[in-house]
C-alpha cells in the first residue's frame, strides 16, 4: 500500500475513536438547550417525557436529516456563492484531501501547514496573527462537506466529526488568555457559527452522524452562538460581521430555546451600526472599498435572513435605503474593470465575483437600472446619471468623463480618520485612461504579527509610498481633510472668453503635519488631463516631496532636465506626469512596490518632485498628468497670465500641448 493510503487509514481509525471518545452519555441534561415545544419536534419531546433519552437523540437526528432533506445547505452568508449541484473545483477538492492528513491553509496568501497526527491547534507557522486567527475559521471543513457531498466518501465525515471534536476539545473558553485572543476571538466565533450551518446540513446526511455526536455537536454550536453577544467587537466591520453571522445562527437553528434572543440581538446591533458606520454619502466609515462592500453584503445578508425568518419587519425602511445609498458610492468609485482604488487595507478583486456581488445587489434592488447595468455588464439597465462625483463626508472624489472602458477615471481621497484599515495617505490617488489603471495605489500586503510582519506592513503605510505630498518623507500625522471647493463642469456656468476650457475642480487642506498644511487642487481639465496644484502653508521647514507611483510595467522615461516622467507601453496607450514649476524643483526616483493580493508584491517605478522649504512661506507645486495616445509624450508648457495668483486661489494659465494654446481660468475656493 502507498504511503499516504496507509496513513490516511490510520487517521481515519484514530478518527472513530476519539469521535467516539468525545461522546459522552445521553443524559436529561443533554437536551437543556432545545426547545422541545419547537414544531417538528413532537417525538423528541415525547421521548424525553419518557425519559427514554437515547430514542430522543435519535428523534432528533431524524429530525434534521429529514430538515435537510427539504431544502439545500444554506450558503446564502458564505463569503462567495456556492452551486451545491456542480462537481467541487480542484482548488475545494485540494483543500479537503490536504485536510485529511492535517495539512491545513489558515489563510490563502499562503501555503499548507501540517499541524500533525494529533492536531496542534496553537501551532504557529508564521507569525502572521491572520494565520493564527484564521485557522480558528476552519474554513476548510466547508471544503470537506462540498467533497463529501459530491463524492459521499464517509472518510471526509469521519474526518470532520474528529476534527470538530479535537477543535472543541482542545480549545475550550478559558483554556489561556493566549489561546482565547485566537480560538475565541468574536470573529472568529462569528465566523464558526456561519459557516458551520451549512456544513453541519450535508454531514448529518452520513451514516457516522450519531445522534451522541448531534447532541454534542449541538451543545457546542449553542455555546458558541450564546458566547458571542457579549463579546462584540466594539465597532468596525468586525461588529457588523458578529452581529448578522449571531441573527443567521438564531435563524439556523430555531430550535434552540435562545434562537430568538440571538436573532434579536444581531437586528438591534445592525439597526444602530448602519447609523453609526455609514456616512451621509453612503462610505462605510472604515473608508476601505473592500470592507465598504463587505458592509453592503453583511447588511443585505442579514435582511434577507430576517425575511427567511419572518422578522424583517424589525428593520426599518431607512435600513434597505441606506444600503442601496452604498451601493451608489461604490459604483461612483468603480473602475470600467470592476475594481475600486485600493485605498487602505484593499486589494484587487475578480470582475467575476464583482459581478456576482452587484447581482446580488440587484435582488434587492430590482429597480435601481445603475445596479443592473453593473450586475448585466452592460447589456442591461442603464449608466449612472452622473459622471464626476464627490463623496464628500469620506472624501471619495471621482473625477470621470464616462463609463465605458475608455474613459479617463481618477479616483481621490481626502478623508477623515479611518482608523485601522486607512492609511495616513490623504490625497493619494488611481487614474485611469483608455483601459488602463497608471497609478495603482500600494496595497496592503500585510496585517499584524511579529515585529518582522509589522514592518512589512508598515512599509505599505508609509505616505512617502503614495501619491501625495511628504515634508521630509515622514508619514503625516493628521488625516483629517476639509473640503474647499468640489464643482463639476456641469455645475458651472459656460466660461466667458475663447479657448478657455471647462472642468471639474477639488481643493480640499489638510492639517498633515504640525505646522504644516497640505493643501491640494486638481484640475480636470475638459475632460481629457488633470493640472495638480499643491501647497505647502505653514511655519515648518524642511524637504518636500510630491510622490508618484506608476503600474509595474509601465517601463517609464526619467527626463531628468525635463522634470517629466512618461510610460512607454507599445499599445500608445501612455500617460505624462511633468512638473510645471518655473523655481528649482528636481526630480528623483524611489522605492517602488504594489501589493495587489494578501503577501503578494511586486516592484514598480516610483518617483517624486523635490524642494525646499526654508521658511514660513508658502511653497508650492504645480504638475500635469496628461494620458496620451502615441510613443513620443507631448511638450506641455504653462504661462502665467495676469490674473494669476497662486496665493489667492486665482488661476488664470496660458497652457501649451504641442504648440496648442489653451486657457485655464479657475477659483479654487468657494470664497
Amino acid at each position: 500500500m502507498k504511503p499516504k493510503l496507509i496513513y490516511s487509514l490510520l487517521l481515519s481509525v484514530f478518527t472513530m475513536l476519539n469521535v467516539m471518545a468525545q461522546e459522552q452519555p445521553i443524559t436529561k441534561e443533554s437536551f437543556a438547550a432545545i426547545n422541545l415545544n419547537y414544531p417538528g419536534l413532537e417525538k423528541v419531546k415525547k421521548a424525553y417525557i419518557a425519559s427514554k433519552y437515547q430514542e430522543a437523540a435519535q428523534a432528533l437526528l431524524n429530525y434534521y436529516r429529514e430538515k435537510s432533506g427539504k431544502k439545500e445547505p444554506d450558503f446564502s452568508n458564505a463569503e462567495k456563492s456556492v452551486d451545491i449541484k456542480s462537481p467541487v473545483d480542484r482548488f475545494t477538492k485540494m483543500a479537503a484531501d490536504s485536510a485529511l492528513l492535517h495539512r491545513f491553509q489558515p489563510q490563502k496568501g499562503y501555503g499548507f501547514f501540517n499541524y500533525g497526527k494529533d492536531i496542534n491547534w496553537q501551532y504557529w507557522p508564521v507569525k502572521d496573527n491572520e494565520v493564527r486567527w484564521q485557522l480558528h475559521r476552519v474554513k476548510w471543513w466547508q471544503s470537506m462537506a462540498l467533497t463529501y457531498n459530491s463524492t459521499r466518501k464517509d472518510e471526509y465525515a469521519k474526518e470532520w466529526m474528529l476534527q470538530f471534536a479535537d477543535w472543541a476539545k482542545k480549545n475550550p473558553f478559558g483554556l489561556s488568555e493566549d489561546n482565547d485572543k485566537y480560538a475565541w476571538r468574536p470573529l472568529e466565533v462569528s465566523d464558526r457559527l456561519q459557516s458551520l450551518v451549512p456544513t453541519f446540513a450535508i454531514f448529518v446526511n452520513s451514516a457516522q452522524f450519531t445522534p451522541g455526536f448531534l447532541l454534542y455537536f449541538l451543545k457546542n454550536y449553542h455555546e458558541q452562538a450564546k458566547y458571542l453577544p457579549a463579546h462584540y467587537a466594539a465597532e468596525g466591520n468586525h461588529r457588523l460581521f458578529e452581529a448578522q453571522r449571531e441573527l443567521f445562527a438564531g435563524a439556523s437553528f430555531p430550535e434552540f430555546t435562545d434562537a430568538a434572543a440571538w436573532r434579536k440581538s444581531g437586528i438591534e446591533v445592525l439597526n444602530a451600526e448602519i447609523k453609526k458606520q455609514v456616512y451621509p454619502d453612503g462610505v462605510q466609515y472604515e473608508l476601505s472599498p473592500v470592507y465598504h462592500a463587505g458592509a453592503i453584503d453583511i447588511f443585505l445578508k442579514a435582511y434577507r435572513t430576517a425575511q427567511k425568518a419572518g422578522v424583517a419587519n424589525e428593520f426599518p425602511v431607512s435600513y434597505k435605503q441606506t444600503v442601496e445609498n452604498m451601493v451608489m458610492a461604490f459604483i461612483s468609485i468603480t473602475f470600467p474593470n470592476y475594481n475600486q482604488p485600493m485605498f487602505g487595507d484593499s486589494w484587487l478583486a475578480d470582475k467575476s465575483f464583482r459581478m456576482q456581488q452587484f447581482q446580488s445587489w440587484l435582488d434587492a434592488f430590482p429597480k435601481n437600472e445603475a445596479i443592473r447595468y453593473f450586475a448585466t455588464d452592460g447589456k442591461e439597465g442603464k449608466v449612472p446619471d452622473f459622471l464626476s462625483k464627490g463623496l464628500s463626508t469620506a472624501g471619495f472624489y471621482t473625477f470621470r468623463n464616462g463609463w465605458s472602458n475608455a474613459s479617463t477615471i481618477m479616483i481621490l481621497k481626502a478623508s477623515p480618520p479611518g482608523e485601522f484599515h486607512a492609511q495616513p495617505d490623504n490625497g493619494t490617488f488611481e487614474l485611469w485612461a483608455n483601459g488602463r489603471n497608471f497609478t495603482p495605489d500600494a496595497g496592503c500586503f500585510v496585517y499584524s504579527g511579529d515585529a518582522g510582519i509589522t514592518k512589512m506592513r508598515d512599509w505599505y503605510r508609509q505616505t512617502r509610498v503614495h501619491s501625495t505630498l511628504t515634508l521630509d518623507d515622514q508619514n503625516m500625522v493628521i488625516t483629517k481633510a476639509r473640503q474647499d471647493k468640489w464643482s463639476t463642469a456641469s455645475s458651472q456656468p459656460d466660461p466667458k472668453g475663447k479657448g478657455v476650457s471647462k472642468m471639474d475642480i477639488l481643493t480640499y487642506t489638510n492639517p498633515s503635519y504640525a505646522d504644516l498644511n497640505h493643501q491640494r487642487s486638481v484640475l480636470f481639465i475638459d475632460q481629457k488631463y488633470f493640472l495638480i496644484i499643491d501647497k505647502a502653508i505653514g511655519k515648518a521647514t524642511g524637504n518636500l516631496d510630491i510622490h508618484f507611483q506608476l503600474k509595474e510595467d509601465s517601463k517609464p522615461v526619467f527626463d531628468m532636465a525635463g522634470n517629466r516622467v512618461y510610460s512607454t507601453y507599445a499599445d500608445g496607450n501612455n500617460l505624462l506626469i511633468q512638473s510645471l514649476n518655473t523655481d528649482k524643483v528636481s526630480l528623483h526616483e524611489e522605492e517602488g512596490k504594489v501589493s495587489y493580493a494578501y503577501q503578494k508584491e511586486l516592484k514598480r517605478p516610483a518617483f517624486a518632485f523635490e524642494k525646499q522649504k526654508n521658511n514660513d512661506q508658502t511653497q508650492q507645486f504645480i504638475s500635469v498628468l496628461y494620458p496620451y495616445n502615441g510613443h513620443k509624450a507631448p511638450e506641455i508648457k504653462i504661462k502665467e497670465n495676469t490674473g494669476n495668483d497662486y496665493e489667492k486661489g486665482n488661476i488664470d494659465l496660458s497652457v501649451s500641448i504641442d504648440g496648442k494654446m489653451s486657457v485655464v481660468k479657475a477659483a479654487l475656493m468657494e470664497w
